[in-house]
């Protein structure tokens, strides 16, 4: 077998998962699947001689999805054609039918004399990636005249991983530069070209440019991968769960397709993909679903919802792990036990995906790692997520950085508060993927402080956009697994402003708000919680029997998700109702647009009214994950110190030498508890026996220096970074230089009595 025969045979079984056992039972529901997809797409295939399009819904009128789509229906049922156990495994006619699809594709749509119209990715990678894989899948059935002309028109579209094609002055990044590289590396197998293998390697590292572009590097700015574990895509959007998967998924598909050949990768910065697995993708994984913060538009999307993506990228995980090195490579496999063994990767996996997964379950070496507790922030993508051992917890947060939100191309019509604080709490695997985005009310997400105006449906003039408020302030810091975040809100479109906080404990979430303003003559809210649920709400200790209501409150239990505190009360407004809309609703794009059909969901959702006008207004509640109603009710333990316009803060745990957490936003120089600051700053400070240790960052990039005093003895300094000073005594000072640190956290420890090293 020549080494081109070794990489098509690899290559076919990325797509059809071969060999495995078709009779083996895990492998029915996949098959079914396939077979029923399928048939459809062949009873709907136009035969007649004299046929303008291949199915009646695609008709090639102009529209570039309908040419990307009929070779993504070609590729469906070539897999079916080349899949062992399926209906339609080795069908002569099938394939007779499907030769004679693409002549007509290239005759009449998509050749090399053909220029673009439309959206480019139908072109160059939607159609060029389809048409590659069908040329790999029935490779030995195509004719060497039809393999060129098809070849012909890969190369007139996506020559190279480097360039957009009908605009060579622009350079590929992140996912779309690794789709192109994977494209014109099957393209090089097909053909047996190995310049063109070379072109795809190299194009992973941008040798062209000088690894400028490189997939294999750190960004500092605008598409890729940041040393924090951010990944952004379109210059703007916090991409981690789309355009980061979409990446992790060709990258890997290249290495391993190459690994061992002639053309293997080499380039020895690829330890940042490997790295990537659990610094950038591991984070935003719950049970094996991605988090929606992540997805951007992608969220608009009925046939790829959370659970989906979760799955892209756990296979994408597993797949890398086969060329990874140790101990990435059984470092991966191990979480990619447990999130599919919690999760539900299974459930409408792929023929391929769940041969690969039967694999590592199988492997009775391997021990599922345990769900991981911690915090992290983001500050290069404006993200915080905070995970602890039952629940997750996200943060989406938007400044002149990153994009508040994206829509385009017929996606996410409802966007318009993505970024201004939503909070997404994970207590079970449903939430999110249960329709939620068509019937939530787009104007109330939880976290979120809105002014109550009308919005039209977010639009872009062309193609995709993204729309940033004028904030610079928006990160947080994290210190021993808890955090604290804060956003100050320019809403766009309105003259609301607020300053809002939150901090992340081991079974609480304070959040916090306070300088909420506006004068557009408009109701102010503040959403502390949008559910879907049936599950009964009581609100201190009184079953809430109606559809509405308010109360000044001191607490609230919402059955199967846990409780909310107001320290002090808080007159809380209710609201139960079923919403009832469609995916299509908020996407009708070419080629991911949803269903027209009515959905429909029960929401449970709570609220703070501001009222018109308001100036200087305040919020402070607790969200309390599967807490009871008794534990709710009883909850102690978080002190608000100070919710004011200059600092917002709170104090933590038990006294004395036991642990305790200080945490805040000042967002001027000030004092709250035992802690006083020079300067604006996000701040954490833990006492835990004899240590004392501290985390600060500026989340708004405009300061220097800050320097902290704290109001209790630390004589002896443990560690700290080189950007902190500490000078010990009765009343530390520890001075901190922020200044190009991007929003980044600095921390140090210290210790009450003199530590002595050794």
């Amino acid at each position: 077998m020549t080494e081109f025969a070794t990489l098509r045979a690899k290559a076919t079984a990325l797509l059809t998962g071969a060999p495995f056992d078709p009779a083996d039972p895990a492998f029915a529901a996949p098959l079914a699947r396939l077979d029923t997809s399928a048939k459809a797409l062949r009873e709907a295939l136009d035969l007649s001689p004299n046929r303008t399009s291949l199915w009646p819904d695609l008709p090639l009128k102009g529209a570039s999805a309908d040419i990307s789509s009929s070779h993504q229906r070609i590729r469906t049922l070539a897999t079916a054609w080349a899949t062992p156990g399926s209906a339609l495994h080795g069908n002569s006619g099938l394939a007779t039918q499907l030769l004679g699809a693409l002549d007509f594709l290239y005759a009449r749509a998509y050749n090399e004399t053909k220029r673009e119209v439309g959206n480019w990715w139908h072109w160059e990678i939607g159609s060029a990636r389809a048409l590659t894989d069908t040329c790999l899948l029935m490779y030995d059935v195509i004719s060497a005249e039809q393999r060129a002309a098809w070849i012909r028109a890969v190369d007139r579209f996506c020559p190279n991983p480097d360039r957009r094609t009908n605009l060579t002055n622009f350079s590929e990044t992140g996912a779309n530069r690794a789709d192109k590289a994977l494209i014109v590396a099957l393209r090089g197998i097909v053909g047996d070209d190995a310049a063109k293998v070379a072109l795809a390697r190299d194009g992973l590292s941008d040798l062209r440019d000088g690894g400028r572009n490189t997939l294999f590097g750190y960004v500092t700015s605008r598409d890729g991968f940041y040393a924090d574990g951010s990944f952004v895509q379109h210059d703007t959007v916090a991409y981690t769960g789309s355009y980061g998967v979409v990446l992790l998924q060709s990258v890997s598909a290249v290495l391993g397709l190459l690994g061992g050949s002639s053309w293997e990768v080499s380039d020895p910065k690829r330890s940042v993909i490997l790295d990537a697995v659990e610094r950038t993708f591991a984070p935003w994984i719950h049970d094996g679903l991605m988090m929606d913060s992540v997805r951007g538009r992608a969220v608009s999307r009925g046939g790829h919802r959370d659970h989906d993506a979760g799955r892209d990228t756990v296979d994408a995980i597993l797949q890398l792990a086969t060329g990874a090195p140790e101990p990435y490579a059984t470092r991966f496999k191990e979480l990619a036990k447990v999130w599919i063994g919690r999760g539900r990767f299974l459930d409408r996996a792929g023929i391929a995906a769940t041969a690969r997964a039967r694999t590592l379950l199988a492997d009775t070496r391997l021990t599922p790692a345990p769900r991981p507790v911690g915090h992290h922030v983001f500050a290069d993508m404006d993200r915080v997520v905070h995970r602890r051992e039952s629940w997750s917890f996200a943060l989406s947060l938007d400044s002149k950085r990153i994009a508040g939100y994206e829509c385009g191309n017929g996606e996410n019509y409802r966007a318009w508060y993505q970024g201004d604080g939503v909070t997404y709490l994970y207590t079970d695997l449903d939430h999110y993927s249960a329709d939620y985005w068509p019937t939530v009310n787009s104007y109330r997400l939880p976290g979120t402080t809105v002014d109550t105006r009308h919005r039209d449906p977010a639009v872009s003039v062309s193609g995709t956009g993204t729309f940033r408020p004028k904030n610079a302030w928006a990160g947080g810091a994290v210190l021993d697994g808890y955090g604290v975040a804060g956003l100050e809100l320019m809403a766009m479109g309105s003259t609301l402003t607020a300053r809002k906080s939150w901090i992340c404990l081991d079974d609480a979430v304070v959040c916090l708000g306070t300088g909420i303003t506006s004068t557009d003559g408009r109701t102010i809210e503040t959403i502390v919680e949008n559910r879907g649920t049936t599950g009964a709400l009581t609100v201190d200790g009184v079953l809430q029997q109606g559809h509405e209501g308010s109360s000044t409150s001191s607490w609230a239990h919402l059955e199967g998700v846990g409780g909310y505190v107001f320290p002090g009360g808080a007159p809380l407004r209710m609201l139960r109702e079923v919403r009832t809309d469609s995916w299509r609703a908020i996407n009708d794009g070419a080629d991911t647009g949803g269903t027209p059909g009515p959905v429909s969901r029960e929401y449970v959702t709570l609220w703070f009214d501001h009222g018109a006008n308001p100036s200087g207004a305040t919020y402070a509640y607790l969200l309390l994950p599967h807490a009871t109603a008794e534990q709710t009710a009883a909850f102690s333990g978080v002190e608000v110190l100070a919710n004011t316009a200059e600092v917002q803060a709170v104090h933590a745990g038990r006294g004395g030498q036991g642990h305790r957490l200080f945490a805040a936003t000042f967002w001027a120089a000030g004092s709250a508890g035992e802690v006083t600051a020079s300067a604006p700053c996000a701040v954490l400070v833990r006492r835990a026996g004899d240590r004392v240790s501290l985390a600060v960052s500026d989340p708004s990039r405009t300061v220097d220096t800050v320097t902290l005093t704290l109001g209790h003895p630390a004589h002896g300094v443990v560690r700290a970074d080189d950007t902190v000073t500490v000078q010990p005594g009765k009343n530390p000072t520890i001075t901190v230089k922020l200044a190009g640190s991007r929003g980044h956290t600095h921390t140090a420890e210290l210790t009450v009595g003199r530590h002595r090293e050794g």
